[in-house]
């Protein structure tokens, strides 16, 4: 289950910052013109950069403390179902022993308490499952905020406008040049602010 979790985080994490694509206005950049001799007419290049999500997610404090936190969760969820799995299953194996010398009514009543607990045992899981889906798709959210808040402000002061993310698990850009990568100067400027936030 914990395997089924810690999935769950990182996949809504990758698919989460596969999809972020911010396209921001370009101020105080003018476009090339024709040189004089009008031999070469140079035309306006758009900025596209692009961030390695990969790289990102590997090294944002504040992602990799989201990432503990989640972990942490699920494995506390996890070691409760397992507890009161293990606890279901020894009262069902003595119920088991003790039947045959149990009268019809008491393997009834036994019978519907047992089915009673065993529903009661799927709702927790369930709910769990779904306080755990609620919780990591806020925790995502936030860190979309954070990643396209400062990269609408990085990209403005820049004059990039167009800002992709590469991933080797999802690879939706399959080649870039270097020259364009971006990664390490957003993944410091965003480690200065959340070190600024968490004072």
């Amino acid at each position: 289950m914990n395997n089924a979790f810690a999935f769950i985080a990182k996949a809504g994490i990758y698919v989460l910052l596969a999809t972020i694509v911010v396209s921001c206005s370009n101020p105080g950049t003018s476009p090339s013109t024709a040189s004089s001799t009008g031999d070469s007419i140079q035309t306006k290049v758009e900025r596209i950069v692009y961030v390695n999500s990969d790289t990102l997610l590997e090294k944002y404090e504040y992602f990799k403390e989201i990432r503990t936190n989640l972990e942490a969760k699920a494995k506390k969820a996890q070691v409760d179902l397992q507890s009161r799995s293990t606890a279901f299953q020894r009262e069902v194996a003595d119920y088991q022993q003790k039947a045959p010398t149990m009268s019809a009514a008491d393997r009834q009543s036994t019978e519907e308490r047992l089915a009673r607990k065993q529903d009661e045992l799927a709702r927790h899981n369930q709910n769990a499952s779904a306080s755990f889906a609620q919780e990591e798709a806020s925790e995502n959210e936030k860190l979309y905020s954070k990643i396209t808040d400062y990269l609408k402000k990085h990209s403005k002061s820049k004059g990039y406008k167009l800002v992709l993310t590469y991933s080797t698990s999802n690879p939706t850009v399959l080649y870039a040049d270097d020259s364009l990568e971006i990664t390490n100067e957003v993944l410091d400027a965003l480690n200065a602010e959340y070190k600024k936030e968490k004072k």
